[in-house]
């Protein structure tokens, strides 16, 4: 866009027309203009990249196969496709009968392992009683070297028969805990909170381990995943920040989170995964959804740029008011590209140019106004 002859002209006509539709009061020369209060923001200079548009796709952090842990007949499905569940929530029960009657049988022998040990125990402390009393007659004519070497042995075995019932005691502990193990993998569990998309067998089905049973989606954490020309990949370091627009939501915040080292020889893209910046309620995006991603095209280059609200438009003329020593200023502008809620300027203003972006609608050539402490920002 550039100046046109006309538009200064275009520009004080304008200002004629909005003096004329002020009260009478205000028109009179003799009273003082009326003071009006405004919201103004700075124009200021930031980079700017020429931005293209890719389209990508959302993607679920966790989704896959919940498989059974353990063999047996399906007895109950208690998940529908398209149900919510939470981590944790059962979503099937095997037949646990025959788990239950071998959880009994490993604690039927934890308890004969440990009277064993108990037992045991008792007669390695009667031994050495025993060997104590041989000790105690040492220097006495009824002491016999043979039967106190005798003792020692006996002492030593019973000390060997302990530290096996203690091992057959772990190992007995060892086995039920498995046994409680395969009847609490009964239960079919939801690894993670999301939705159910399919059934893979029904309730009598016999299933062995690693058998599918459904299949989840974690649609509360999903990212989104575009493939990206090698050439525009360097510009997509992790944590810069851009924008996505889908039909429902234009503006979508996003944040680069990785660029995946592996490249499709075909299209020559690689694989790069974002953030969707805001937390949004489960429901709000689905897997394989369509998304178009702002990616930069080149290098940033440094731009003046104003508010968009500060932007008017009268009879073919583009200006802003400049807040000019506390006084409405019609300053015509020349504009480039749009970059979010801001105009690059090309002509018309200089950086720390305050320009009026609420309250401008009614402003006349030169009358007086108030700023406000809140900036518009932008």
């Amino acid at each position: 866009m550039s100046f046109r002859p006309h538009a200064l002209v275009l520009l004080i006509l304008s200002g004629v027309q909005f003096a004329g539709t002020l009260p009478a009061s205000a028109q009179n020369p003799g009273t003082p203009p009326v003071t009006t209060n405004v919201v103004v923001d700075k124009v200021r200079r930031e980079l700017m990249s020429q931005m293209l548009p890719v389209l990508g796709r959302f993607v679920p952090k966790r989704a896959g196969v919940v498989a059974a842990r353990v063999a047996g007949p399906l007895q109950t499905f208690l998940v529908e496709v398209g149900d919510r569940v939470k981590a944790g929530d059962v979503i099937a029960e095997l037949v646990t009968a025959s788990f239950i009657a071998e959880r009994d049988r490993y604690a039927a022998d934890v308890a004969t392992a440990k009277a064993k040990v108990e037992s045991q125990r008792e007669r390695v402390g009667l031994v050495e009683q025993e060997l104590d009393r041989i000790k105690g007659l040492r220097k006495s004519p009824a002491f016999t070297p043979a039967k106190f070497e005798d003792k020692e042995r006996e002492a030593a075995t019973a000390e060997s028969q302990l530290a096996e019932a203690h091992a057959n005691l772990k190992s007995a502990e060892a086995a039920l805990q498995l046994a409680e193990i395969q009847l609490k993998n009964g239960e079919i569990l939801a690894p993670y909170g999301g939705i159910v998309t399919q059934r893979h067998t029904e309730s009598g089905a016999y299933v062995r381990p690693g058998d599918p049973i459904v299949n989840m989606i974690d649609d509360e954490n999903l990212e989104i995943e575009a493939d990206i020309p090698v050439q525009l990949v360097s510009g997509l370091t992790p944590g810069r920040k851009l924008t996505a627009t889908l039909d429902q939501m234009p503006g979508l915040a996003v944040t680069v989170r990785a660029v995946i080292p592996e490249e499709n020889p075909r299209s020559r893209t690689r694989r790069v995964r974002f953030t969707v910046d805001a937390t949004m309620p489960p429901g709000t995006f689905a897997a394989n959804q369509s998304v178009t991603v702002s990616i930069p095209a080149g290098a940033a280059r440094d731009i003046l740029t104003v508010h968009k609200d500060a932007v008017l438009n009268r009879q073919g003329a583009t200006f802003v008011i400049v807040n000019v020593d506390g006084k409405a200023s019609f300053r015509p502008v020349d504009l480039g590209e749009s970059m979010g809620g801001r105009f690059e300027v090309k002509r018309g203003l200089v950086a720390g140019d305050e320009v009026v972006v609420r309250g401008n609608e009614r402003l006349r050539p030169d009358q007086p106004i108030t700023t406000s402490k809140t900036s518009a920002g932008g």
